[in-house]
């Protein structure tokens, strides 16, 4: 029987997962944002002309300009941001774990270790399909969302990488399966019992 041990991990002994090159997002993803900021100002400039054309009497001229104004601004300032926030984005793949790196003012590193996950889909959106880009999700144990989700990567890269997670999740579920047959070890031989 193994003796329990507890012992203190040096913080300097730690990996650090900060020191890992990530992977910038496929460049084709940023236009796939940019689609869909002009969706969504579109429908809303239209609204607003719709309002404006239809019933200009409903707010003085001064404040359809300053509406204007700020539609302007805000459109820009949004896409300023979207266009940082895929810049900070990266993600990487290492032998037992998986990294996601994404935020502006407050970054967020997500590290999922192969050894938890349970399921990997694929996922195309319309404008992604269009840029031949597919999102890569990962499912844990005991979560119904995704715990991982990685935007913008070409399809050929996202089912290789699909491929190997799911090889390498095969793999230790064998290894397990091989270290509980090893731990537990049962009388396979029945022949002696009959």
């Amino acid at each position: 029987m193994n003796e329990f041990t507890n012992n203190e991990v040096e913080y300097s002994c730690l990996p650090k997962f900060e020191q890992v090159q990530l992977k910038p997002l496929h460049l084709n993803y940023f236009k796939v944002i940019l689609i869909n900021i002009g969706i969504v100002f579109g429908i809303l400039g239209l609204v607003l002309l719709g309002l404006y054309f239809f019933n200009d009497s409903l707010f003085p001229n001064k404040i359809w300009l300053l509406a204007f104004s700020v539609y302007c601004v805000f459109l820009v300032l949004l896409t300023f941001y979207f266009r940082l926030s895929f810049n900070l984005r990266g993600f990487a793949f290492r032998e037992h774990d998986a990294i996601y790196k994404s935020g502006v003012i407050a970054q967020t590193t997500t590290v999922v270790p192969f050894k938890r996950v349970q399921h990997v889909a694929l996922h195309q959106g319309l404008f992604s399909r269009y840029f031949g880009l597919a999102s890569l999700e990962l499912f844990t144990a005991g979560g119904s969302s995704t715990d991982l989700e990685i935007k913008g990567l070409k399809l050929e890269e996202a089912q290789q990488f699909k491929n190997w997670i799911v090889q390498k999740i095969d793999n230790l579920v064998e290894e397990e399966i091989e270290e509980h047959i090893l731990d537990n070890p049962t009388n396979l031989d029945t022949s002696e019992n009959a």
